[in-house]
């Protein structure tokens, strides 16, 4: 990530990959050689020679649960300068969204990336929309030159988890 890039997120934000459930991640509409964890997994969305690609046309659904509540402050949605993503819209705590009813529901965000996206420049998201989130649900409409395949070489996620007390770190106050 690029120091300009690194800069525009605040200081107590992290990379949600290690809250992500993966026993839960879908992708519909993926190429099975090139799946969802070459861009959203640590290691292989690092390596540009790997990618997510879109299959039979270039929509993509990707289903993103989290094993804890998190909020989510802003995305970083890297690919190809032809075949990267375009309009992507962002769904909080949507469960079993396909492609039949992803329009029936209003995004909780609707980004258009930009080139200088495309390239690491993280995307602000509307923060009020995403603070209690469980799931996350990312639709790529379209790409950049109309093209049948969408490529996206990552995805990654920033935020912070929702503090919850921890039950067994209480001690019970002694009488004195």
């Amino acid at each position: 990530m690029s120091a300009e890039a690194a800069s525009s997120l605040q200081r107590n934000q992290v990379d949600l990959l290690e809250f992500i459930d993966w026993s839960g991640v879908e992708c519909l509409n993926q190429n099975s050689s090139h799946s969802l964890p070459n861009a959203l997994k640590q290691g292989y969305r690092e390596d540009e020679g790997l990618n997510l690609e879109s299959d039979a046309d270039e929509q993509l659904l990707i289903y993103i649960p989290f094993n804890q509540v998190v909020k989510i402050h802003s995305a970083v949605i890297q690919g190809p300068e032809e075949e990267g993503p375009k309009l992507v819209k962002l769904f909080a705590n949507r469960e079993h969204m396909g492609f039949s009813n992803v329009n029936d529901f209003p995004p909780s965000d609707t980004i258009v990336l930009s080139e200088d996206n495309l390239k690491g420049k993280p995307v602000l998201l509307k923060y009020v929309k995403f603070q209690n989130v469980r799931s996350l649900t990312i639709f790529i409409e379209d790409n950049q030159s109309g093209s049948e395949i969408s490529k996206v070489q990552k995805i990654a996620l920033f935020g912070t988890t929702v503090e919850t007390t921890d039950m067994k770190g209480l001690k019970k106050i002694e009488d004195h």
